[in-house]
């Protein structure tokens, strides 16, 4: 076993690379609909297919495009406060649930966004939301305890 497995550290950075593969993945899911339809907004895009520019992107897209700019929204806050839980040396224990449960819910909350599923996205949401509470937590805990 690696000697940082087990360390916020360790936490942190699988949690950041399984979100960056998440968010690369919804990336590819944009490009498999467009590529696969044809159907290009932009039109230097529709040029390569020899297709005339459509006037707005399919739904898949904007449903894709939506869960991505909600993953703008929370992601990096998760990077930031992930960094001060490090550097703060806050709970490795905690560490391990808060940011696996972080990165879990936001995976589901994407699932739930592309399939339209409510009240499941908003459970996913709210789970990761509670998890960025308790870092914070955490966090003030070290600098204040």
């Amino acid at each position: 076993m690696h000697e940082t497995m087990g360390t916020a550290l360790h936490w942190y950075s699988l949690c950041v690379v399984a979100l960056f593969f998440k968010m690369f993945a919804l990336s590819a899911y944009q490009g498999f609909h467009r590529i696969g339809r044809r159907k290009f907004v932009n039109p230097e895009d529709a040029a390569v297919f020899n297709q005339p520019p459509a006037k707005e992107d399919l739904p898949q897209v904007q449903r894709a495009a939506k869960a991505w700019l909600n993953d703008l929204e929370n992601i990096p806050i998760f990077i930031g406060l992930g960094i001060a839980y490090v550097l703060t040396g806050a709970s490795p224990r905690a560490a391990t649930w808060l940011f696996s449960t972080f990165t879990i819910a936001r995976i589901l909350h994407t699932l739930m966004y592309l399939l339209g599923l409510q009240p499941w996205r908003f459970l996913a949401y709210a789970v990761g939301i509670l998890c960025l509470l308790g870092m914070s937590w955490n966090i003030v805990a070290v600098l204040y305890g």
